[in-house]
């Protein structure tokens, strides 16, 4: 009792919100009823549902006298970026991602319900802001690299389904399988898939079941569909042959695997790794669409190339040479070469006839 006549209502800035906080009254936006509750108990998902509706401080209950831990580059404002709320959830997204990693390494089945409440939220957020996926590898910390991955390749999954026009519901399930794509990975050694030198042939091998142990794992999950189960069993397969744990090639290789091979091999190439820096985003799709002809579906290469054209005229960019400028005009046959505006001259370049810069970062 002396604790809850100790709490407030403070307003707190919704990037500073902390999740299990109670809100303090209800929150109306426009609406009959109230969105959020009195009383209820803060969750990731609040977050995203205050995002949509453009609120940028919530009342919740906090101790008398409570400091609000804000920065102090951010302490004169109180409007929270959709950016660095998307990149808070991510961060919360990875820490439990990797709780339940670490059971499964200790014998635990997938438990899919608590898997889905926590990819959720993050997935419907990136679902309705694309470019995203092109930050993701600024989100990334090597030495948790392998959990980073596999919920930057649920997202990047489910982006690419969307843009390829599957629905809704299908989206979220690819975008939950390309999550669980390397899951098997927690059957394997961590001295092997640790490992800082070059594999042994055996330990490369042992790598290349992580599919096999994959499948194993969801197979026997109900709610999954068994086309997204096939695409995680198939997923490092490619249309040339050159790929594993069988060697499939061409049509015997579903539409959804390739979808999430994209995906893994596009956060795979931009992220930055122990052994090896990360890639401009912009770079690494003409890489894909370029270098490795052959082995990718061309249709979802091109899906994922077509998320660039979600930038809007005006978007700021930083390019190759440490230029800043503003995007003018996406040409659709050449998305990752837009024309730019500098910002510091006034030149305006196009980057199809400039082949030696490119797009390093978006600034949001």
């Amino acid at each position: 009792m002396e604790t809850e006549e100790a709490l407030q209502l403070t307003y707190v800035p919704i990037m500073h919100l902390r999740v299990g906080e109670l809100i303090a009254k209800d929150i109306l936006a426009n609406t009959k009823f109230p969105i959020v509750a009195e009383n209820t108990k803060l969750t990731y998902e609040h977050l995203h549902i205050f995002e949509v509706f453009n609120i940028t401080e919530v009342p919740v209950l906090r101790a008398a006298g409570e400091a609000l831990d804000i920065p102090q580059e951010e302490s004169t404002t109180t409007i929270a970026k959709p950016e660095l709320i998307v990149k808070r959830v991510y961060a919360e997204c990875v820490v439990q991602f990797k709780k339940e990693f670490k059971t499964w390494e200790a014998g635990a089945k997938v438990d899919m319900t608590k898997l889905r409440g926590i990819l959720l939220p993050l997935i419907e957020m990136v679902l309705d802001d694309r470019p995203i996926i092109f930050d993701l590898n600024e989100y990334s910390d090597p030495r948790e690299y392998l959990y980073h991955h596999c919920i930057a390749t649920g997202l990047i999954t489910g982006v690419i389904a969307q843009k390829l026009g599957y629905d809704r519901g299908v989206t979220i399930q690819l975008a939950i399988g390309g999550t669980l794509a390397d899951s098997g990975m927690a059957k394997i050694s961590p001295n092997i898939r640790e490992k800082k030198g070059a594999l042994s042939e055996m330990e490369f091998n042992e790598i290349r079941k992580h599919p096999i142990y994959s499948y194993q794992m969801i197979k026997d999950i109900p709610v999954l569909k068994q086309s997204v189960k096939a695409a995680v069993f198939q997923h490092h397969e490619r249309l040339d042959g050159s790929g594993y744990p069988t060697g499939e090639r061409g049509e015997r290789i579903p539409m959804e695997a390739q979808i999430i091979a994209v995906a893994d091999v596009f956060h795979a190439m931009t992220s930055e790794r122990a052994y090896r820096a990360k890639q401009a985003s912009f770079k690494v799709l003409e890489k894909i669409k370029e270098e490795e002809f052959g082995k990718f579906n061309l249709k979802v290469t091109d899906a994922l190339l077509s998320v660039i054209s979600d930038l809007s005229i005006g978007s700021r960019v930083l390019l190759s040479n440490l230029e800043n400028g503003e995007v003018l005009y996406i040409n659709a046959n050449a998305p990752t070469r837009p024309l730019i505006k500098l910002s510091r001259t006034g030149e305006m370049i196009d980057l199809q006839s400039l082949r030696h810069l490119h797009i390093q970062h978006i600034l949001r």
